[in-house]
């Protein structure tokens, strides 16, 4: 007699596909969406299409998250080069055949209007943790080196074009890599150290630097003109300062409980300017206040310590330094965005992770997440 067998359910053929997940990771990655699927229904309710935008930008992270999450880490090491190259072909392409706006050639068409700069984010960790993965136990300043030279070959064609926010955050997601990789302190100090005179002179000096005519040199028009805004917003109250002004009036007015979902006035009387994208951290704290502040800062330590476990722990090299500079990259969008709202850093246009409204940052985001989800999966299932 012929042996019979179950058919296995729906459940016990998807099943293999989540084992191995990382669930406080998933649970973060849960929370700070609501979150900010939450913000964005109050701040953009007046814009109409917003809250509807913003959720299928989070579903398309999100099949993307599940999709590269599918991706061992073998893999991942094998796209390092060639998307590192077609990134830096595109950026050229750019500065040859780009689109302008607004005084920026930041686009380029191929059939859609693509910026190749994002695609950098995600490349240049790659690039980097398969350089040192290469080199492992090899390891000679030569290699520190050649790591600088393909971290700043696509830092200077962004900044080119320009874009100082996104050549800030590829230049972050490289100098983690190589930071990781044991690049000694007596070349990190030296750097730091001359940066921090040079704020300080900068913010001394500050009448003379930003008088009228005086030509920086390094820094484009308008990025000098964010640096001394920042400085003193209280000179162009109503122009280059309003950003500013507006976000500290909004975040302080929020007090300790915040003014109420849907109740900030800065918000809704729409005296916040780009309030669902760059500057919606101020209408967050107006409404939700200190407490709800905390609540998303506690958030985003999590989810950063939670990566950073997850490179602790991760198999190899080349994860361990991909995981890392990843998670780092994100707690670098956080600070910069909070930073640049309350007033204590320039206005560089980097959004919020989760909150910002944006298709490509959102898409990068769960590019990102899921990385880091490939490289938890792939430590569970070597240890089962």
């Amino acid at each position: 007699m012929a042996a019979s067998f179950d058919k296995p359910t729906l459940l016990q053929r998807i099943a293999p596909i989540f084992q191995g997940f990382d669930g406080p990771l998933a649970l973060a990655v849960l929370l700070m969406a609501a979150a900010g699927l939450v913000t964005m229904y109050s701040v953009g309710f007046d814009h109409g299409t917003r809250f509807a935008s913003h959720g299928r930008n989070m579903l398309l992270a999100a099949g993307v998250l599940f999709l590269v999450a599918q991706v061992p880490p073998q893999r991942l090491m094998a796209l390092a080069v060639p998307l590192y190259t077609v990134g830096v072909l595109l950026l050229l392409a750019v500065f040859l055949f780009g689109i302008e706006k607004k005084g920026a050639q930041r686009w380029l068409n191929v059939g859609v209007v693509i910026q190749p700069s994002e695609l950098m984010k995600i490349a240049m960790p790659l690039m980097l943790a398969w350089w040192f993965q290469r080199r492992e136990g090899l390891l000679k300043p030569l290699d520190f080196v050649v790591a600088v030279v393909l971290l700043a070959v696509p830092a200077a064609l962004i900044l080119k074009q320009p874009d100082l926010g996104t050549t800030l955050l590829v230049l972050a997601s490289g100098i983690f890599v190589i930071f990781f990789a044991g690049l000694s302190w007596k070349l990190i100090v030296p750097p730091v150290v001359i940066g921090v005179i040079g704020i300080v002179t900068l913010i001394a000096m500050e009448p003379q630097w930003c008088a009228p005519g005086v030509d920086w040199q390094v820094l484009h028009e308008y990025q000098r003109q964010r640096v001394c805004t920042l400085l003193d917003p209280s000179k162009d109250p109503l122009g280059k300062g309003f950003h500013i002004i507006q976000g500290m009036i909004a975040i302080g007015s929020g007090g300790v409980w915040g003014k109420g979902f849907m109740q900030g006035t800065q918000t809704h009387l729409e005296f916040i300017p780009e309030r669902t994208t760059d500057f919606i951290y101020a209408a967050f704290s107006e409404e939700f206040g200190l407490m709800g502040t905390l609540a998303l800062m506690a958030g985003f330590i999590f989810l950063v310590v939670r990566g950073l476990l997850i490179a602790v722990e991760a198999p190899t090299l080349f994860a361990r330094l991909l995981a890392g500079a990843v998670t780092l990259n994100i707690f670098v969008y956080a600070f910069v965005n909070m930073g640049m709202v309350s007033g204590i850093l320039p206005v560089v246009g980097v959004p919020l992770p989760f909150v910002s409204y944006g298709g490509t940052a959102m898409v990068t985001l769960g590019v990102g997440l899921g990385i880091l989800m490939s490289i938890a999966k792939s430590k569970r299932l070597m240890q089962s």
